[in-house]
């Protein structure tokens, strides 16, 4: 059965890596904090992804642990940069 997953996995494991280059180039960019906040979570995002498919290939379940306890953090962090960046614009309202 692991024989027919290697094309797969192969691809898999080819488009993971091009989107955390792509992501993490966003990241780097900008333009606005926004657009970096946005990158920074996809690149978490393709982290648990990446973990997700080191788990098919060894076939050891107990990193889909550490794939779950990521995307929780990473859900935190999404929504503590969001509340930043939104009392930032209040207070650049405020000060207009």
């Amino acid at each position: 059965m692991m024989m027919t997953l290697q094309p797969a996995l192969a691809a898999a494991s080819v488009m993971l890596i091009a989107a955390v280059f792509i992501a993490f180039f966003r990241l780097l960019k900008g333009p606005s904090l926004a657009d970096r906040v946005v990158a920074l979570d996809l690149l978490s995002t393709l982290a648990v992804g990446i973990i997700a498919l080191f788990t098919i290939f060894t076939g050891e379940a107990v990193f889909l642990d550490v794939a779950i306890i990521l995307a929780l953090i990473s859900f935190l962090g999404t929504i503590a940069f969001a509340r930043y960046i939104e009392k930032r614009e209040s207070r650049r309202g405020r000060q207009s």
